[in-house]
């Protein structure tokens, strides 16, 4: 019996509209004549869901009894005896109720397909087994209903079913996937616009994985070989050296250029099977490939160039990375083309780079001024001189003739050339006094003596000397031009790097010294101020200079060399004396040191006053409200109290009884505005006594309301069942519970009661507050929590602007958070988050 297709509609959340999808296709497919069924749909009361089962035969559920509860399941063997062509299975990854054939939902579709029926089935990004460890992380809530994830990729389609995260919580508000009073507990948790953008995210790259082993198995069937550029794939060769890391984050920031690039790192291993020559880079490079996304991955092959381009071609890599060579010209030049030119002789359409590296370059320093060729140089040419003028003898009195006078003299002449373009003047006059002196000894009658009887001989003599100091001229002009470039360029280099380095802020000075020692090639550098100078360019006593900063290990002997830095530094060179060129150079890195520590005092002082500015901003916010809300009541009070003990009118016991009540009413304001006053102030001194037990929030809520005088006409009730306790101040969350409260209520319309809801979530208890008032704008909900700060109530008459910044750093005291939201429809929602200490609660 041919065997049923699998077809699975992947969603990223619950909501995204999988099983509608599902039950329109089964409508479509009907209509176009192919009998389809519905095995089991899970329309969890949507009307929508509901209204599309319409039309489409319905197979019975079995029902399964269990500890007393009667519960429905897919019956398979209705479904065979029926033995429609499709069958619509809702919730691939379901576990069954215990005692049913099979444990699994997966599993029930598995005897369906083996029955040859097709399956339209739905499940979530969430459910599959692989992905159970990243969505605990992301959500916070471990899935317990999974699939595997071969059971989903051995489907013949695959679809996803895709929502963006904004509309699916729009979705959610509207009441479309979950009743009205589970609405808000999931909007501020399982659908939070991070949870929905990371779970959308995952369930594409999954995906987009599934594809490409699609695309793999096509393109392996039809013997394409070519590259299909359908996404950046790149390829970083590893040796174990140290540029390893350089070349990965390059490697990774080009597949970063792209979505969906992919980065692998590949060291190819010797077939003889010795040891590596850097383990320890190796797998320090392996843990920074994985930080980064990649994968690492070792091939086998002594031809290392070919096994490299080998390898890029079976991963359809678009990019291949490797480091510029670690040989010398001369190594180069003995040893023929390296790895990089095989590989890209080889690599075809896969695109190379070659990066250079710390390795392959060498540290930066300045050329020094002063002669064209270096010491180096000078000494090899004479090496050459002396060892070369021999061989030539050796073998050109070896091939001796009476006519070959004229190309001995052109070979000795071809030597001293030589000489002069490897070593300059002084070893090419050297060689043309010896090749003049062989020439005569060896070449010239008389033989073996060293005479100049003809004056043709003593001008032979003359032109050699006259030919070597011409070409060593040119020489060494060459390459002190060359030096003087090279030179020029770090020097600028050198300039650039400092001009960066003071931009880049706190850690300038020490770059700027760092760079110094490095480009002089010095021993040590320190950076030092002058003595009574402090870190902030203040005053302070001792008689010892600050180090301000410090690179290399300066000399017991105190430095070589000095230069000012501004007004109160000095940069201490340790190691040589430089020449008046350098020290020219160095007078620019002082400037820029100087620029370097006046940024940085300014820094100081700017962090030094925005705290002294806020301070100053609360000290004018509570003088203007002792001078104008406390006032008030102060005021009050005292006229109250000042009509009860007049003598000048006769009061009546109402009189006496109203000016009673206003003298306590005010007093009484007056004392909850002190009290708030000094809760605030130690809240910022952090000085707020906290004491945390097991708290029911149930018993918080509840006194709340009745502090507030509070009942259901005002105040509409949500709270969970078996709610955990959480860890709290009982006295501090009330008094949270009562401003945010007391806020909501003053900002709710007229007939729109606030709602208090409670929820637990993963290891947190939440309260929250709903009001329908008219909100507050994104950009500025930080600002209510701020003190003083009264948005959109100019009733003076309603406290200081304390209670959201009072009931958020109680909340922060007691090691939880208070973050405002917006309520579906319209308002404000306050969400109060608190450790739960009774365990973990999934929604």
């Amino acid at each position: 019996m041919r065997r049923g297709r699998l077809r699975v509609l992947l969603g990223a959340a619950p909501g995204v509209g999988k099983t509608y999808s599902m039950l329109e296709e089964g409508r479509r497919l009907r209509s176009l004549g192919t009998d389809v069924v519905t095995a089991i749909v899970e329309t969890h009361g949507r009307p929508a869901t509901r209204a599309m089962t319409t039309g489409l035969e319905t197979v019975p559920r079995r029902t399964v009894r269990h500890r007393g509860v009667e519960l429905s399941e897919l019956d398979v063997d209705a479904v065979i005896a029926r033995r429609p062509e499709i069958a619509l299975v809702d919730e691939l990854a379901h576990d069954n109720a215990p005692g049913s054939r099979n444990a699994k939902r997966w599993e029930d579709v598995e005897e369906l397909l083996d029955a040859g029926i097709s399956v339209i089935t739905t499940v979530n990004i969430q459910h599959i087994e692989s992905l159970g460890g990243v969505v605990h992380q992301v959500t916070g809530v471990r899935q317990r209903e999974t699939v595997p994830d071969a059971v989903v990729r051995a489907a013949d389609q695959i679809e996803l079913v895709d929502l963006a995260p904004a509309a699916l919580r729009d979705r959610l508000a509207d009441g479309d996937v979950y009743p009205a009073e589970r609405i808000d507990a999931a909007l501020s948790n399982y659908f939070r616009l991070g949870n929905l953008t990371a779970l959308r995210e995952l369930a594409l790259l999954w995906l987009a994985d599934e594809v490409d082993s699609a695309l793999k198995s096509y393109r392996a069937e039809h013997g394409i070989d070519g590259r299909w550029d359908a996404r950046e794939r790149v390829v970083v060769t590893l040796t174990g050296g140290p540029e390893g890391e350089t070349l990965l984050r390059r490697g990774a920031r080009i597949a970063a250029r792209t979505a969906g690039g992919e980065l692998l790192a590949v060291h190819v291993v010797s077939q003889d099977g010795l040891a590596r020559r850097h383990p320890d880079a190796l797998t320090s490079q392996r843990a920074l490939v994985e930080s980064l996304g990649g994968s690492f991955h070792e091939v086998v092959g002594d031809d290392v160039p070919r096994a490299l381009v080998e390898f890029a071609r079976s991963v359809d890599a678009t990019q291949l990375v490797i480091g510029a060579s670690r040989r010398s010209r001369l190594a180069a030049a003995f040893t023929g083309p390296g790895i990089g030119a095989t590989v890209i002789r080889e690599s075809g359409d896969i695109d190379v780079h070659i990066v250079t590296h710390a390795a392959a370059g060498g540290r930066f320093a300045i050329p020094r001024r002063g002669g064209g060729l270096t010491r180096r140089r000078r000494l090899a040419g004479f090496a050459l001189a002396l060892l070369g003028g021999p061989l030539m003898t050796a073998l050109l009195v070896t091939f001796r003739s009476d006519e070959s006078i004229t190309s001995d003299v052109l070979s000795y002449q071809l030597l001293v050339v030589v000489v002069a373009l490897v070593g300059g003047i002084r070893p090419a006059i050297f060689a043309a006094v010896l090749s003049g002196i062989t020439l005569d000894f060896f070449f010239v009658a008389p033989l073996y003596t060293v005479s100049i009887a003809e004056p043709l001989h003593a001008l032979a003599l003359g032109l050699y000397i006259v030919n070597a100091v011409l070409v060593s001229y040119v020489v060494d002009q060459a390459a002190r031009r060359s030096r003087a470039a090279r030179r020029s360029a770090a020097e600028s280099q050198l300039l650039a790097t400092t001009a960066g380095s003071v931009l880049r802020g706190e850690d300038a000075l020490q770059a700027l010294v760092g760079r110094t020692r490095e480009a002089f090639g010095l021993a040590g550098v320190r950076l030092v101020a002058d003595p009574g100078v402090g870190a902030d360019g203040a005053g302070a006593d001792g008689d010892e200079g600050l180090v301000l900063a410090i690179d290399g290990e300066p000399g017991p002997g105190g430095p070589s060399d000095a230069i000012r830095v501004g007004e109160h530094a000095t940069l201490e060179l340790h190691g040589r004396l430089l020449d008046a060129s350098e020290r020219r150079l160095l007078g620019v890195i002082a400037a820029q040191l100087d620029a370097a520590i006046e940024h940085r005092d300014l820094s100081a002082t700017a962090s030094e006053l925005g705290p002294l500015a806020e301070a100053d901003r609360t000290r004018s916010a509570l003088l203007s409200a002792v001078s104008h809300d406390l006032r008030r009541p102060l005021a009050s009070a005292i006229t109250a109290v000042g009509g009860l003990r007049s003598n000048d009118v006769e009061l009546t016991a109402d009189e006496r009884n109203e000016l009673v009540a206003t003298a306590d009413e005010s007093l009484a304001a007056l004392s909850s505005l002190v009290t708030d006053l000094l809760d605030v102030s130690r809240l910022q001194a952090g000085a707020l006594a906290v004491v945390l037990a097991d708290v029911d929030v149930d018993e918080v809520v509840v006194p709340s309301l009745d502090e507030l005088g509070l009942g259901p006409a005002e105040v509409e009730l949500d709270l969970a069942p078996d709610l955990p306790a959480v860890s709290a101040d009982p006295a501090l969350l009330q008094r949270v519970v009562v401003n945010i409260l007391a806020n909501a209520v003053r900002f709710s319309p007229d007939r729109r009661r606030v709602r208090v809801a409670t929820s637990a979530f993963a290891d947190t208890v939440q309260i929250r507050v709903i009001d329908h008032g008219p909100g507050v704008a994104e950009e500025r909900r930080d600002e209510i929590f701020l003190p003083f700060q009264r948005l959109g109530d100019t009733d003076n008459l309603t406290g200081l602007g304390l209670g959201l910044a009072l009931a958020r750093g109680l909340t922060e005291g007691m090691g939880g958070t208070l973050e405002a939201d917006d309520t579906p429809g319209g308002g404000l929602t306050m969400v109060v988050s608190l450790r739960a200490v009774s365990g973990r609660m999934d929604p």
